[in-house]
């Protein structure tokens, strides 16, 4: 059976939407070069063809596929994806034509090709059109005319390139390498401890050499960037392999094509167990680029990297993926949507990293990469509040006996960490001055007196998520100026009042807003005089603007020990090179001492979750008071 998925862009979506979670209809657009209009369309068409078995639900802008019948939708799945008619594909006749052009000496006539493919002269011309366009990114070009021969221009290495990106599996599947050398390099990569993914990449890598290589399109001479691989220790192993290879087929490998089937290596995932990695030595370069971007992250976010257990892992990961963008090796990830969603300002971090790479190195980092740093900034920003968190001390007090207490306890349990203590006070079995120890009091009745710790009222059978989100918020009790525990999702509304909302009416320049808020904190005395020069020269440095909608500036506050935030709206907008900005965010941090970078860290993350829902930003960008802001920042947990 021949997949034939590609062209039908219908089928495409549902495909898509199988593999992954919660896909943006941007995305959907943008992979298929069309409308998001056009991607609805097609979506209401699969809902009528699945309406038995399962439902494609959006919310957002985002998409999910629910599935009712597993056995009904199977069986359509299938249908609708496979068919024996290989040619009724456009990918499967681009691909037959490219093979057919690669593996020729001469030029191929256009009707000799359609002949053989079984297609009309007109569906040729526009397979060719489209082939034409796709390798013209990988510097190939198809030369000559439709009534005269076709013959395909460019270089080995491109070529080979295109190939393992777009049809390896398509051409080479009929093709296998004989058994005893796929053994023979099994054998070898996994005694010298290469993950299994790494050996059977490698095996397409030599497939394709060879075929090539045997059939007179050896690879010729190299730029000196490949030759440098030839100095990696773990080259050797490969040099090896090969001329025992070559021994068996009785013919001399060259160096360069040796160096080819060297890049899979070269850009290899990390893999799981990082002491196999003690034969490949680490670039002399990798941890002055490390430094620079934790340096920058800390400019850009004020947030400490804390890398601990998994510094060399990254380290190695970097190395490897410099030399995959380096050498164009591409790796796919099915988990990029995913990950940027679930971890925006570990995404945002990911983006300042590879304007730090595309600085360094001249290269574009690619959206697969961009995910594999998204979650390995994911699992730091976790290190960092693993590691800074210090057990949280709550107190129960209950106007019951015991067994009441316990109740509450029960239920507790299954809302804290690990590393929470509880302390049970019940029949009044406590003074103030012992309550005041701990980190946050929980209460069935109302105290005789008011406590400086954060204290929130509870009954004996409560509501498990919202208690979970007011203990979460009362954690920042200690850092913000005006500390609110409530049922909103929303830590920043904890972070303002009405003194700090400001109203601008769209004749402003960015420039004279944001003076306008910084000299204003100032005068309140929430920020020192000098607050509004450092803005400026950071603002030197680059604004942090998220999709041209919210603006960032932020620099280092010397007048107490809180965060400061202020915010301006504009329904129209402040103009900023260009563009029209509704909303403004200020952010002063506290001398480094002062914070914990979880609290930064959960405000990020709501900005940036704010940034993300157009519609929420709209309705910030119309409030005209401080009041109408509280309403629209209002979510319950779990919304």
């Amino acid at each position: 059976m021949k997949s034939l998925f590609e062209e039908n862009r219908a089928v495409v979506i549902l495909q898509y939407l199988h593999n992954h979670t919660a896909v943006r209809i941007s995305a959907l657009a943008a992979k298929l070069s069309v409308s998001e209009r056009t991607v609805r369309n097609d979506i209401k068409q699969l809902n009528r063809e699945l309406a038995s078995c399962a439902a494609i639900e959006g919310e957002k802008g985002r998409y999910d596929l629910r599935i009712f019948d597993m056995d009904r939708f199977n069986e359509l799945y299938l249908s609708l994806t496979q068919t024996d008619e290989f040619m009724n594909s456009g990918r499967n006749r681009m691909n037959y034509i490219f093979a057919s052009l690669m593996r020729s000496d001469d030029a191929i006539l256009t009707d000799e090709l359609a002949y053989e493919m079984n297609i009309g002269r007109t569906t040729i011309v526009s397979d060719l059109k489209k082939l034409r366009e796709e390798i013209r990114e990988y510097n190939l070009s198809i030369l000559g005319k439709t009534s005269k021969g076709l013959t395909l221009e460019g270089e080995e290495l491109d070529i080979r390139t295109y190939v393992m990106e777009t049809m390896f599996e398509d051409v080479y599947r009929d093709y296998p390498l004989d058994k005893e050398i796929q053994d023979i390099i099994r054998h070898t990569l996994k005694a010298h401890s290469f993950e299994k993914n790494v050996r059977e990449n490698y095996v397409r890598f030599v497939t394709l050499m060879l075929d090539r290589l045997l059939t007179g399109h050896g690879l010729g001479k190299l730029s000196a960037k490949y030759y440098n691989l030839t100095m990696r220790s773990s080259f050797e192993v490969v040099d090896t392999l090969l001329d025992q290879l070559g021994l068996i087929l009785h013919t001399d490998i060259p160096i360069e094509e040796k160096i080819y089937t060297f890049l899979p290596i070269a850009g290899m995932r990390t893999p799981g167990d990082i002491n196999e990695l003690q034969m490949i030595s680490l670039d002399d370069s990798i941890r002055p680029l490390i430094q620079k971007v934790f340096y920058r992250i800390r400019q850009e976010l004020n947030i400490k990297i804390v890398t601990d257990r998994f510094e060399d892992e990254f380290l190695y990961h970097m190395m490897f993926m410099l030399n995959r963008i380096r050498f164009h090796v591409k790796i796919e990830n099915p988990l990029y949507e995913e990950l940027i969603t679930k971890y925006p300002l570990a995404y945002q971090m990911a983006i300042i990293a590879s304007m730090v790479i595309s600085e360094e190195y001249g290269f574009t980092v690619p959206d697969s990469e961009k995910g594999y740093l998204t979650a390995y900034f994911g699992i730091f920003l976790s290190e960092n509040g693993i590691e800074e968190e210090k057990p949280f001390r709550i107190a129960v007090v209950c106007e019951g006996g015991k067994v009441t207490a316990q109740l509450i306890e029960v239920q507790l349990k299954k809302v804290l960490d690990s590393k929470a203590e509880l302390a049970l006070y019940y029949n009044e079995a406590f003074d103030r001055e012992e309550l005041e120890s701990y980190d946050i009091i929980l209460t069935t009745y109302k105290l005789p007196y008011e406590c400086s710790r954060p204290t929130i009222r509870i009954r004996e059978v409560f509501n498990e998520r919202e208690l979970y989100h007011k203990i979460e918020k009362a954690k920042y009790w200690d850092q913000v100026d005006v500390p609110v525990i409530d049922n909103n999702w929303f830590v920043i509304n904890g972070l303002l009042d009405e003194s700090r909302f400001f109203l601008f009416q769209g004749d402003e320049s960015y420039e004279e807003a944001v003076s306008m808020m910084a000299d204003r904190l100032a005068e309140q005395g929430y920020v020192d005089d000098d607050f509004l020069l450092r803005l400026k020269e950071r603002e030197k440095k680059g604004t942090m603007v998220f999709d041209k909608a919210i603006a960032l500036p932020h620099t280092v506050h010397y007048a107490g020990d809180k965060l400061v935030m202020a915010i301006g709206v504009c329904e129209t907008g402040v103009k900023h090179q260009g563009h029209d900005i509704p909303i403004i965010i200020l952010l002063g941090f506290p001398e480094e001492s002062g914070m914990d970078d979880q609290l930064l860290i959960r405000i990020y993350d709501e900005i940036i979750t704010i940034a993300q829902d157009e519609d929420l930003m709209k309705k910030i960008a119309k409030a005209k008071t401080f009041t109408d802001l509280l309403r629209v920042l209002y979510r319950q947990p779990g919304e």
